[in-house]
């Protein structure tokens, strides 16, 4: 069994050296090193403040009076170890073993920042080395941190019950101010911790300022007293000024949680003594400036080291030292290249193993199954061969088996562990998956209704559709998200809506949307093998084809080796050549419900239809559309969706513009009426969407041109 060896770095020394004592006591080495560290950080901030007009060109913020409790944490942390840090914790960075000059990189915007690669803002960390703890994507939504961060943790729990850990005794850290802890979905963090008992300490740094409001105009309390509510989450509440308590505090935290494996809450109490951060300076707003500089905890440390023996020359020289290590490094930053241009169009996605149909779509002796079917098994088919896919959302667990029966039978194959309930907290099923897949899971989660996604989209927008381009490619948000969709059997305004066109504007993230099984079947398995997150779309109205004129959403179900890869339209339906170019003929681009809409509309017209189903809106298949719509002269573009400001409104103007001289007519666009919600009445409902007979007479008006 390996375990991960505690880490201590000397940034004076550039040595690195494992220190047994690190866990045991406070020695007087370890104090020497802190205080290097907290000398660094004060000089940091105070060359940042000389330099003001230079360094002020993008944001950012320190950690000038909160050093003590961050450096307390991160000099106890392992390699092994996830960290989740907030945007002022440059101190937290320093005790884990980043120089100066590699957080001057990132302050500056720099091509070498170690982060980002000079695209996101100054302790927006990423950090991927062996010898630190991992750090994913950090994003500049305040206290959004703390869903992905309990993910990693229930990773690490997953993976210690299924025994596919290192057995290193991991957790996780995330760092909050106490103001964030007021958003809604840190709650949704606190809730699974205290539910699943995760490996994870929650550090709190509660300065008693939002921005430029204070504790008493933004929190009925603070988050000491706040966790009392989450039963199972130990907590206590320091003067994180103190350096000696705080070190004391978080080795007793730390041990807790890798000895018991459960949640710890340490609120700690600094003072602000910097700006808010450089764009909004303190002497703005601050009245209480004087007071947060008596309980500054760089002199609280000083005395700390005189009582241990450290003389006030000892003191001045290792001052002396930290100030011009700080200037080399911060000159030598200013000198460093800025980013090329080229550098912009970088790891916006992970390249995917995955680029050409394999496996057996039509086996001999195929069943023709239901579309729900083909979804269900191949769920089934990865998770028998890969310990790190789970599934959980929303009732998918044994008791049910998903609300449209999508994941029956699988928690009874594969324990509660790998199929599990959660509690209505789209944001938490969506961000979780971006710490699973931190620690080296493939999670497959579930919202239950295309119109419940909405609470998720921070998550999804913020978290995970960045995660590979603002860690310059360290990171990826390797998750499945499925989202049952669509208008089917009055569903009403709470169940019916189409969605993707929201998504597909999230840049990041992949869009798939079948039409029929063996289509869905084989893009989960590439979903799968995909390093990217994607979404898939599952109309609910094909899933057992009880629509009328849904048949075709029924198919021989492809064998357990069949791929499709992402980004690959098909031709339904061809039209007929010699037609085609006597200009009789219309090309459909559709896809899900579309796709049956239009083999039905399409059945009195003879072989003047051809119909492209999409499968997937993102990537999408470019070459396929346009290759159609010069054969035949005229297009439709056809969706669900509401078509004001729609995808398909979007298409249907990229093919104007890239077969602008093919046209016989212009380009087309059907979808759903454009107004707030689908109705619960049937007669509404179908007045509201497309069906075979509104797309015929499409048809008809198309081909009058």
């Amino acid at each position: 069994m390996a375990f991960c060896i505690p880490i201590h770095f000397n940034p004076f020394s550039f040595i690195l050296y494992p220190t047994e004592s690190i866990m045991k006591k406070l020695t007087k080495n370890t104090l020497k090193e802190a205080f290097e560290l907290m000398a660094t950080a004060k000089s940091m901030t105070e060359v940042y403040e000389e330099n003001f007009k230079v360094v002020s060109k993008y944001v950012h913020a320190t950690s000038r009076g909160h050093e003590a409790i961050q450096l307390a944490t991160a000099m106890q942390l392992k390699a092994c170890d996830y960290a989740y840090p907030y945007y002022r914790d440059d101190s937290i960075l320093l005790g884990i073993g980043m120089q100066p000059y590699d957080l001057m990189l990132q302050l500056m915007a720099k091509r070498d920042d170690p982060f980002s690669g000079g695209r996101t803002y100054y302790s927006h960390p990423s950090l991927r080395d062996a010898d630190k703890p991992k750090i994913p994507h950090q994003s500049s939504a305040t206290g959004m941190q703390a869903i992905p961060a309990t993910g990693a943790a229930m990773g690490m729990q997953y993976k210690e019950l299924l025994k596919i850990d290192d057995g290193d005794q991991a957790l996780t850290v995330c760092s909050l101010g106490d103001a964030s802890v007021t958003e809604g979905e840190v709650a949704e963090a606190f809730q699974m911790a205290a539910l699943k008992q995760l490996p994870i300490l929650y550090l709190i740094q509660d300065n008693e300022w939002d921005i430029s409001a204070n504790a008493k105009e933004t929190r009925a309390q603070n988050a000491y007293e706040y966790i009392k509510g989450f039963h199972g989450i130990k907590a206590k509440s320091i003067d994180g000024t103190d350096f000696q308590k705080s070190w004391e505090t978080v080795e007793e935290a730390i041990e807790y949680i890798r000895k018991e494996r459960k949640p710890f809450l340490l609120h700690a109490e600094v003072p602000l003594l910097n700006h808010h951060t450089s764009g909004v300076r303190m002497e703005w707003y601050r009245d209480d400036l004087d007071e947060a500089k008596e309980r500054d905890p760089f002199p609280k440390m000083i005395a700390l080291m005189k009582k241990n023996g450290f003389s006030d020359k000892d003191l001045q020289e290792i001052e002396k030292k930290a100030r011009k290590k700080v200037e080399k490094d911060y000159e030598k930053a200013l000198k460093a290249e800025d980013p090329r241009p080229e550098d912009l169009y970088t790891h916006d996605y992970a390249p995917t193993p995955i680029v050409e149909e394999a496996g057996s779509r039509k086996p001999e002796a195929g069943e023709e199954v239901v579309m729900v079917d083909c979804a269900l098994h191949a769920v089934e088919e990865l998770m028998k061969n890969n310990k790190e896919c789970m599934l959980y959302g929303q009732d998918v667990g044994g008791r049910l088996g998903g609300v449209f029966r999508e994941a029956a039978t699988l928690a009874q194959k594969f324990g509660d562990e790998r199929v599990f309930n959660t509690p209505i907290q789209e944001a938490f099923i969506v961000g979780s998956t971006v710490g699973m897949a931190a620690v080296g899971l493939k999670p497959i989660v579930e919202v239950q209704f295309a119109d419940y996604i909405f609470p998720g989209i921070n998550q999804l927008f913020t978290e995970l559709s960045r995660a590979h381009y603002l860690t310059n490619g360290k990171y990826t948000a390797d998750m499945i998200l499925r989202v049952p969709i669509g208008a089917y059997g009055s569903g009403g305004p709470y169940h019916s809506s189409s969605v993707e066109t929201i998504i597909n504007n999230i840049k990041g993230i992949k869009v798939v949307y079948p039409s029929n099984g063996a289509d869905l079947k084989g893009l989960i398995k590439a979903a799968y093998h995909d390093p990217n997150p994607v979404v898939i779309f599952e109309h609910k109205g094909l899933y057992w084809s009880k629509v009328p004129g849904t048949l075709a959403a029924k198919t021989i179900e492809p064998a357990e080796d069949y791929i499709l890869p992402l980004g690959k339209a098909r031709v339904v339906q061809s039209s007929n050549e010699s037609e085609a170019e006597h200009g009789k003929c219309i090309t459909v681009i559709t896809y899900g419900m579309g796709v049956h809409w239009a083999l039905n509309a399409s059945k009195d017209f003879g072989d003047r239809v051809e119909i492209v189903d999409l499968r997937t809106l993102n990537p999408l298949d470019e070459e396929t559309i346009y290759a159609s719509v010069r054969k035949n002269n005229r297009c439709l573009v056809l969706t669900e969706d509401c078509i004001q400001n729609s995808f398909a409104r979007n298409l249907a103007g990229m093919i104007q513009e890239e077969c602008f001289t093919s046209l016989d007519a212009p380009v087309m666009s059907m979808g759903s009426e454009s107004l707030p919600a689908i109705p619960l009445n049937s007669v509404l409902e179908q007045t509201m969407i497309p069906n075979a007979d509104k797309v015929k007479s499409k048809f008809e008006e198309l081909m009058k041109f």
